[in-house]
């Protein structure tokens, strides 16, 4: 990225050309939303990341221009790039486990809807600490424009499926009020 920056360039052009086009025919296939998953852009200074990624970012989604699919942006660790993240075409911004909604509100103005972000960790947590911090998200969601609850990052391999459907269940429980 700093040593030969074109190379740099071309090679996230091409990958974005490549992630945009994967995403278009997910949507072609059916899918009702996608979502473009930078696992490395919070390794990044802002500046790096403005200069470096982000107009990649915004090239992959643009691809889905004249498509009617809601577009999510999701990195782990980017907490200080959600207001450049949300700049790039997306229609949700998806937050890590390491920064509250709240947080992330604040940071992209409170324009997108978020997605997020229970850390998996707590998914082996006993189920009260568990259950207190799933509520504690949807109440937290409920301020944004619209709140999709996800984890914070993936599941961990070892995680008890069973675990996950009583979350599942108590965010739809928690929804339906």
């Amino acid at each position: 990225m700093h040593g030969d920056p074109q190379l740099w360039s071309d090679l996230c052009a091409r990958l974005a050309r490549i992630s945009g086009a994967f995403l278009r025919v997910q949507v072609e296939a059916g899918a009702s939303a996608v979502q473009l998953f930078d696992s490395w852009a919070g390794a990044l200074s802002r500046a790096d990341y403005v200069r470096h990624v982000q107009p990649h970012s915004a090239a992959a989604l643009a691809a889905l221009e004249g498509l009617d699919v809601p577009k999510i942006h999701f990195g782990v660790g980017t907490g200080e790039l959600l207001a450049q993240m949300s700049e790039v075409g997306c229609d949700v911004i998806g937050v890590d486990y390491r920064v509250s909604i709240p947080d992330a509100l604040e940071r992209t103005g409170s324009r997108l809807p978020v997605q997020g972000n229970l850390d998996p960790a707590l998914l082996f947590a006993p189920w009260e600490p568990l259950a207190s911090r799933v509520r504690a998200i949807l109440t937290e969601g409920a301020a944004a424009p619209g709140h999709i609850f996800n984890l914070g990052h993936g599941v961990l391999p070892s995680t008890d499926p069973d675990v996950l459907t009583r979350v599942v269940d108590l965010v739809h429980e928690h929804s339906r009020r």
